[in-house]
């Protein structure tokens, strides 16, 4: 098997996980900025032609952050990042869906919307009017987390799981380019951040091209 890996955001969940997991992985890079996703190779293996894609030995290919860090989940059940019961799973998934569909997913069409239309505009429908609203909707609901995490060192609880990795990814990638920067003002979500930058898995996941891009993902 094998992680079939790129710059970005969600690749980095899948790294992120990998490393908090503490096991190896092939992989091997795609240029997503170069386009190279986008091309006929890739998309005949993902359809979507979205990274991370993660490729069994027996040659079947399957996409999505969240999905490919499950698998690894039933792999290597241990440290439990997901859940070690059917009632921690049930819990954990469910914050993994409210961080995407009401946060994560609102700021990442936020900034391809509007700062980085440009890059892509030839690879998804974008709607640049809904970039404001959609970045204020995403604020909004970190505030709604903030209040729900007095107590809790990390999102689900007391250990991080998942729902943080998949926060902490796309937070760390967005802070620095435009209007979604930290929310320094709230108590609860910004210790949090601090806390999952000093993680060793936070600096191990990071992309070798962050540089070339000037995003960190």
């Amino acid at each position: 098997m094998k992680l079939i890996d790129s710059y970005g955001p969600n690749p980095r969940v899948v790294r992120m996980f990998i490393a908090e997991k503490g096991i190896a992985v092939p992989t091997v890079e795609v240029d997503l900025m170069g386009g190279e996703c986008q091309g006929e190779a890739y998309k005949a293996i993902n359809p979507t032609g979205t990274s991370p894609s993660f490729e069994l030995d027996d040659g079947r290919v399957f996409a999505e952050a969240v999905t490919i860090c499950e698998y690894l989940e039933e792999l290597y059940p241990e440290p439990a990042l997901i859940g070690a019961t059917p009632e921690d799973r049930a819990w954990n998934r469910m914050w993994v869906r409210r961080v995407e569909l009401l946060i994560s997913e609102h700021m990442y069409n936020g900034f391809r919307y509007g700062v980085a239309k440009d890059h892509f505009k030839d690879r998804f429908y974008l709607i640049p009017e809904a970039a404001e609203g959609l970045i204020e909707k995403a604020r909004r609901a970190r505030q709604w987390l903030d209040g729900l995490m007095d107590g809790r060192g990390f999102i689900a609880g007391d250990r991080i799981t998942l729902a943080d990795i998949v926060l902490f990814c796309c937070c760390d990638f967005l802070k620095d380019t435009g209007p979604q920067p930290l929310d320094t003002d709230l108590p609860n979500l910004q210790p949090w951040y601090e806390r999952m930058l000093a993680r060793q898995s936070a600096t191990a996941s990071i992309n070798q091209l962050s540089e070339d891009y000037g995003w960190v993902a």
